[in-house]
């Protein structure tokens, strides 16, 4: 199983998860011009793409989800409520299939388990995503607003993490944002701070853990390093040593492989914990 984020931030996010056999983007928050480029620069062709799965509606993470589905002819799962909210981005010309929080959906040889998250949107999700094959299971959650009993459930045991790591706190208040709008990220309707992030990702670890991302980085009230000092050293008491990365807005990943990320980290890590 492979996973690549195609950029991610508040100009626009993109995960793909990719087995053999099945390939699928949860949001599209670029534009399909941008979508495509991305997606081609790991060398995948969006022809290639089985479904387009949507978290909520805001811009960053739907904008190209409508052109993407009429050029291509690729199906869109959402929730009644999201579609609702984001309906202008569509024609009804779009193959659009309902979804609901808790109730899992398979994509070919993928298993998506949608699961409510507190984000300030109509119906917002997170989503885990696992090969049937294989059993991998990869977490997506970049916009969470807190971690709940439930959140927490449902990425316990993922194989690799995209979680949002959007904000340092020092910066967030000091920064360009008037003041409504840092009351709003820092809500527990808004996005995870480093610290927050860290703390929540300590809770996640287990051996099997192969990698984490982190993800929705603020570009005015955060830095990569910054949030991989904060995550590196919270889980270094963990013993865990596994890949860590931060996402970067206007450039993918490379397209990972989850085994090979786990065969990295040595048969003592899987001792460990």
């Amino acid at each position: 199983m492979k996973v690549a984020m195609l950029g991610s931030g508040s100009r626009g996010n993109s995960t793909l998860v990719a087995t053999d056999n099945t390939r699928i983007l949860v949001d599209a928050g670029f534009s399909g011009r941008q979508l495509a480029l991305r997606m081609r620069a790991l060398g995948v062709e969006p022809e290639s793409i089985d479904a387009v799965v949507l978290t909520h509606e805001h811009s960053d993470h739907v904008h190209g989800a409508g052109i993407f589905a009429r050029r291509y002819g690729t199906p869109v799962y959402l929730t009644a409520a999201t579609r609702e909210a984001c309906r202008d981005r569509f024609r009804g010309e779009e193959d659009l299939r309902a979804y609901e929080a808790a109730q899992p959906f398979a994509v070919g040889d993928l298993r998506v388990h949608p699961f409510l998250t507190v984000h300030d949107a109509a119906d917002p999700v997170a989503v885990t995503v696992e090969g049937k094959e294989c059993g991998t299971r990869v977490g997506v959650a970049t916009d969470l607003g807190r971690p709940t009993t439930a959140i927490r459930h449902s990425l316990a045991g993922c194989d690799f993490l995209i979680l949002e790591s959007n904000h340092d706190e020092t910066l967030l208040r000091t920064g360009p944002y008037p003041p409504s709008v840092q009351a709003r990220i820092a809500s527990s309707h808004g996005h995870l701070s480093n610290h927050a992030a860290a703390e929540f990702a300590r809770e996640l670890v287990h051996p099997r853990l192969a990698g984490i991302l982190l993800a929705h980085l603020s570009v005015e009230c955060n830095r990569p390093e910054l949030a991989m000092e904060v995550m590196g050293k919270t889980l270094a008491n963990t013993g865990w040593s596994g890949w860590l990365q931060a996402a970067a807005q206007d450039e993918p990943t490379p397209l990972l492989e989850i085994a090979r990320l786990r065969e990295e980290m040595g048969p003592a890590q899987l001792t460990l914990l």
